[in-house]
């Protein structure tokens, strides 16, 4: 067994009292304890920190409660469009992929894009067309047309706009899933993924598949996934950010994580959350949202899962 190692997930922002309401406080809670020992399993056993964030993001993605796989939001055609992004901090490589629509795990081809293609990012056609050649679990439609998302979308459709699947956009589900890994041998992963914003249209892609604003990781400095608002993310390169403040200042995963938030609402009034672990196996969560879900085990130690307000 390994004795030191450090696992954050997040399952994005949202309102939990409407949550509680809706009766799914527990059921989220439960999701988020059970997988994060799945991931404890992985990397007390061994694993690596790319390992335990790529099951941790997938395990995330097949359910149906998070804005990712099975239970993504639709775009402005009734369709899901998903987005994922991996990255290793030992070798600063990434896999990433957008624009997405049979993919069962957008997690796991993210992952086959860094450690079996020359590039960083595949994108629509091109990405289904390797995901072929990697013999990528594919499902039909139905798979991912869960029941709250349609009715989310019909929802956003009758308002004519689009909307985070965060904050008090009915029916309230939670959004973009993460997790970042720090193992026993001192390195870092990150992933991140996501069925971006509800009624979504031309294309859109947002901060998760973008290296250095929803994901990042460098053995030097930290990992960090985040969840919010894409296009704010991609503006300030948040996760990029968060790094230079471990990098340059000195500062530790949870300062950094404050320093990040802090930052995003002072140069854009940005709304969304991060995890954070630096490259002590340190962790720090913080956002700008009325609520963030997560769960962690630092240093090896308990599991902590809650949703911060």
């Amino acid at each position: 067994m390994q004795e030191n190692f450090s696992l954050i997930i997040h399952g994005g922002a949202g309102s939990w009292e409407h949550l509680k309401r809706e009766g799914y406080g527990s059921e989220i809670m439960d999701s988020v304890r059970r997988i994060l020992e799945g991931g404890r399993h992985i990397l007390a056993t061994g694993g690596t920190a790319l390992d335990a964030v790529e099951y941790c993001a997938a395990e995330l993605e097949d359910d149906p409660l998070y804005n990712a796989g099975r239970g993504s939001v639709l775009n402005e055609h009734g369709e899901v469009e998903m987005d994922a992004a991996i990255m290793d901090g030992a070798t600063l490589n990434a896999g990433s992929i957008a624009g997405v629509t049979t993919i069962k795990n957008p997690i796991k081809l993210a992952r086959q894009v860094l450690e079996r293609s020359e590039h960083v990012m595949l994108i629509g056609k091109g990405a289904q067309e390797f995901a072929k050649l990697c013999g990528m679990q594919q499902m039909p439609d139905d798979y991912f047309l869960v029941e709250h998302r349609v009715r989310q979308w019909r929802e956003a459709q009758k308002l004519g706009g689009m909307m985070l699947d965060h904050e008090d956009a009915p029916p309230n589900k939670l959004g973009t899933v993460g997790a970042v890994a720090w193992d026993s041998a001192g390195n870092l992963a990150a992933a991140t993924s996501t069925g971006g914003i509800v009624n979504k249209r031309w294309g859109r892609v947002g901060d998760s598949p973008i290296i250095g604003a929803g994901v990042l990781a460098d053995n030097e400095t930290c990992a960090v996934s985040a969840t919010g608002y894409g296009e704010q993310f991609q503006r300030t390169v948040l996760c990029k950010m968060i790094s230079n403040f471990v990098y340059f200042q000195g500062k530790d995963a949870a300062g950094a994580a404050t320093a990040g938030i802090e930052y995003l609402v002072k140069k854009v009034n940005g709304l969304g959350g991060v995890i954070v672990v630096d490259h002590q196996g340190n962790c720090g969560v913080d956002h700008s949202t009325s609520g963030l879900i997560y769960g962690l085990i630092e240093q090896a130690g308990p599991s902590v899962c809650k949703f911060t307000k």
